[in-house]
């Protein structure tokens, strides 16, 4: 592990955008951590209207520490909308309506020692008192037996301190906010990149599900070349313990709307390219200069589209015929079983 903190270069952005968000923006500290007589923050930036009113929009990076190019991502769309601060009129008249949130390193300590887990060797996306209503891979699926293998649940009811704080950020929101939005940005599964959302434990249908087949067209009209696949994790597989099952399943009954999205990087379409990066790291991140600046790049498009769609929610979210025609379409599109 680096003698301090700041000798991890995504802390270092870390500190250097909390400096150029002094006095333009309100940065919370939504969990103190302590390792090894270190500390650690979880860092949270608040840009926008706090009126209770308004969507809110969160982007969160860095849960997997070894997933790097997550918590990078999130830094700089953060770094891109801090410097157009000082000069955008059209970013200052959006925020009027709207609220963002960025958390880009919700595990600083797994992000310091370069692993999956947090300092408590616990797997912060397979933490949460849900549990699979079907069969899960072995370990990958989340596992209570020893905190010496991967895929670490943590002890049974037991939330670690940085899941509950962005759980605590979340749900806050889902209580006044008339929508609430998040991306999950991840890396580490297939040739391409997806678009995830609930039920990662279940293989059942949301109850939102007309919503997000609404969010999904939307996306395809407004970026009809986009490279994405936009399906529920369940289609792949099942686990323990996801946050964002949890969220949703404690949230479904507000009177307000939550829809989670997880952003899962096609880490292996850089190992096809570049096979001598295979490693602890390499699988997860590309190592590569241009490929990285690359995929820095690449999810600009698509964090200014969920700005939009979220300050815009009244225009795209569905009612009345529409939200059962939604629900068919969707049923069809990813749940022929339900159809």
């Amino acid at each position: 592990m680096p003698d301090t903190i700041a000798e991890t270069a995504e802390f270092l952005q870390l500190a250097r955008l909390r400096e150029l968000a002094a006095g333009r923006v309100t940065v919370h500290t939504l969990a103190d951590l302590h390792y090894r007589q270190q500390r650690f923050a979880v860092d949270a930036f608040e840009l926008g209207n706090p009126r209770p009113d308004v969507p809110v929009l969160v982007f969160v990076g860095g849960v997997h520490g070894v997933e790097r190019i997550g918590a990078q991502v999130v830094l700089a769309f953060l770094e891109n909308l801090l410097q157009r601060l000082a000069w955008d009129d059209s970013l200052h008249s959006l925020l009027q309506q709207m609220r963002l949130w960025f958390v880009p390193i919700v595990n600083p300590v797994g992000l310091a020692l370069c692993r999956r887990s947090n300092g408590n060797h616990v797997d912060l996306m397979r933490n949460a008192p849900v549990d699979a209503t079907g069969p899960v891979t072995p370990l990958v699926g989340g596992q209570r037996l020893t905190r010496l293998l991967p895929w670490y649940r943590g002890r049974d009811g037991v939330l670690e301190p940085e899941a509950g704080a962005l759980l605590t950020l979340v749900m806050t929101e889902l209580a006044r906010a008339p929508l609430v939005m998040t991306l999950d940005v991840h890396s580490g599964f297939g040739l391409r990149d997806r678009l995830w959302f609930p039920l990662a434990s279940s293989r059942q249908p949301i109850a939102h599900l007309a919503e997000m087949y609404g969010l999904f067209e939307l996306l395809g009209r407004s970026y009809p070349h986009h490279d994405y696949l936009f399906e529920p994790q369940s289609a792949h597989y099942l686990t323990h313990g996801d946050l964002w099952d949890y969220a949703y399943l404690q949230g479904r009954h507000s009177a307000s709307l939550l829809l989670p999205l997880t952003l899962e990087m096609g880490s292996w379409r850089w190992l096809k390219k570049n096979p001598r990066q295979l490693g602890r790291l390499g699988l997860f991140n590309p190592v590569k200069p241009h490929r990285q600046q690359r995929v820095l790049r690449r999810h600009l498009s698509l964090m200014e589209f969920l700005i939009r769609a979220t300050l815009s929610w009244r225009n795209w979210v569905p009612d009345g015929q529409q939200r059962l025609a939604n629900q068919q379409q969707a049923l069809k599109l990813w749940y022929p079983e339900y159809d």
